[in-house]
């Protein structure tokens, strides 16, 4: 900003400060605070992923890389050989979990406060913005369901009159706001029809050819 003194019609310049040191090391610890979080979550989540690698760091650290080699390939057949043999417990233990997680963040955590503010659902005060609260996310194979928290003044009203809003944010066909509780709304977004693949049914009422048969 610029100022200007009236009585000498001199331009004033303010002081320009650069960032101070301890604010970058602070921003750099929150960052790095924030990375291990994460880490330690998925380890948490994933401990079938997690426990061979913190094994396999283990045996490098006592007995060396050849221990490690040995512990990373031992663990990656187990694996393989799960993934072989129980296809569909894999699929629900590992990838179906992985891709839910990432599913979340990618669909709506991570642009949730951009997207509520943008459809009309955030509530300014000193230029401050509130946005709802996203409680939970269910990653369905046709539409996905979210648990949000209402704001303080917010009636269901004003969910259900940008429903369109918000499937045109997040890249959905449909979208429905039912209220489950006191400020709670529910909000499905549907993504695909389940009903889309056509499935082939065998025509009724007329006769088989062991029918036939049985009638001559």
């Amino acid at each position: 900003m610029t100022t200007i003194n009236s009585d000498l019609h001199v331009r004033v310049e303010p002081t320009r400060t650069g960032p101070q040191a301890l604010e970058v090391v602070g921003a750099g610890f929150l960052g790095l605070a924030t990375i291990l979080g994460n880490l330690i979550c998925w380890a948490v989540l994933f401990p079938m992923l997690s426990l061979p690698l913190a094994v396999v760091a283990a045996a490098g650290v006592l007995w060396g890389w050849p221990a490690a080699a040995v512990a990373f390939g031992v663990s990656a057949a187990g694996l393989m050989l799960w993934r072989w043999k129980r296809p569909e417990m894999f699929e629900r233990w590992v990838t179906g979990r992985a891709r839910s997680r990432f599913l979340v963040w990618w669909r709506y955590r991570y642009r949730w406060n951009t997207h509520l503010y943008a459809c009309g659902l955030a509530i300014e005060n000193a230029g401050i913005a509130r946005v709802p609260v996203l409680q939970q996310v269910i990653i369905g194979t046709a539409a996905d369901v979210l648990r949000v928290r209402m704001l303080p003044g917010q009636c269901p009203a004003d969910y259900e009159n940008r429903v369109e809003h918000l499937a045109h944010a997040f890249g959905a066909t449909e979208c429905r706001a039912t209220i489950t509780g006191p400020a709670l709304v529910q909000l499905e977004l549907r993504r695909g029809d389940t009903l889309a693949t056509p499935t082939r049914i065998p025509p009724v009422g007329l006769p088989t050819d062991n029918q036939e048969g049985t009638a001559e």
